[in-house]
């Protein structure tokens, strides 16, 4: 009997877990999602199990994470005002740690860039 190679499997390390990474980019960046969508779960789900499993999250604070998913995606403070529905102030204070992300921004942070809200939702010194 011959066995099917599989397109995805479980990530074992930093190198495929990067390659899925931006994989799941590219799936999500497609104007039609629509028969992309088990792909896209699937690959989201492999990447946030390597994710739990290595705590990558915990290498970085909130504001890191979120410049450094800002800098992949060319994001500018003014995409922040729209995606989260606050001011430019309020967001540019986020940025510089002068004010914590409350609770809505968290939620909303996390379903923008497929995240669970733990990654956003971690203690960070604010100046």
């Amino acid at each position: 009997m011959e066995t099917a190679e599989l397109k995805y499997t479980i990530i074992k390390n930093r190198e495929q877990y990067e390659q899925y990474c931006r994989q799941l980019e590219y799936l999500v960046s497609q104007a039609d999602m629509t028969n992309l969508q088990d792909e896209i779960d699937l690959v989201t789900l492999l990447i946030e199990k390597y994710d739990e499993e290595n705590n990558t999250f915990n290498e970085s604070d909130p504001i890191t994470l979120l410049r450094s998913f800002m800098n992949e995606q060319n994001l500018k403070q003014q995409d922040l005002v729209s995606i989260l529905g606050i001011s430019k102030g309020y967001v540019s204070d986020i940025l510089n740690y002068k004010k914590g992300l409350s609770k809505e921004v968290i939620r909303k942070l996390a379903e923008y860039f497929k995240l669970k809200q733990e990654a956003f939702n971690r203690p960070y010194q604010l100046v």
